[in-house]
């Protein structure tokens, strides 16, 4: 018989045949290590994959520098850029953005005013779009709205594949009043706040 038991005090011990642990025993081949550093490599290259696409094209995250969207969002807030959201459907009035500056390539938070097609005109601290006076409750009540220039009035018309952006701080921004309204391709995503 290959199980023995005793009883030693009120416990049961079983004891197994040294002979039926060893056949139960799983076994590793010696060929077996490289292909399961084989699989993990393969594991890691794929999680890593995985995680440049999703920061690349689909979510990351993002930290505000500057003061140009106060009071909307404010210096060193982070928040999540949504890199795929404009694949599904085209930029939105009104939409915070991260885009391409063209002034020096960097990358700006503005929000998007006016798209293509659209005509801005900028008058007397007012903003009007398409003869309509813009409503733009996300400022500080009372915001004047000038041009960069020392023109009191400025009418700026928006191509095709254009955005015309501004920071929501207008004293302190530096946005498509300086350069222009901005092409589609500069525009990376919308921010998620």
């Amino acid at each position: 018989m290959s199980i023995q038991e005793s009883v030693l005090g009120q416990e049961r011990v079983t004891a197994i045949a040294p002979w039926f642990r060893r056949a139960n025993r799983p076994r590793l081949r010696k060929s077996a290590l490289p292909q399961q550093i084989g699989q993990w490599l393969i594991l890691i290259l794929c999680a890593t994959a995985t995680y440049l696409f999703l920061c690349r094209f689909v979510l990351q995250t993002v930290q505000v520098q500057g003061k140009s969207m106060v009071p909307t969002l404010h210096d060193s807030d982070r928040y999540f850029l949504n890199r795929w959201v404009y694949h599904m459907h085209p930029p939105q009035r009104g939409d915070v953005v991260v885009l391409r500056d063209p002034s020096d390539g960097v990358f700006a938070v503005k929000r998007i005013v006016a798209f293509p097609g659209d005509a801005l005109f900028l008058k007397d601290g007012q903003v009007y779009l398409n003869g309509c006076r813009l409503s733009e409750p996300y400022l500080y009540p009372h915001t004047p709205t000038y041009t960069c220039s020392k023109v009191t009035e400025e009418l700026i018309l928006c191509g095709r594949d254009q955005y015309f952006v501004m920071g929501d701080n207008r004293t302190d921004s530096f946005d498509s009043r300086m350069y222009g309204p901005v092409p589609r391709r500069d525009i990376l995503g919308a921010l998620v706040h």
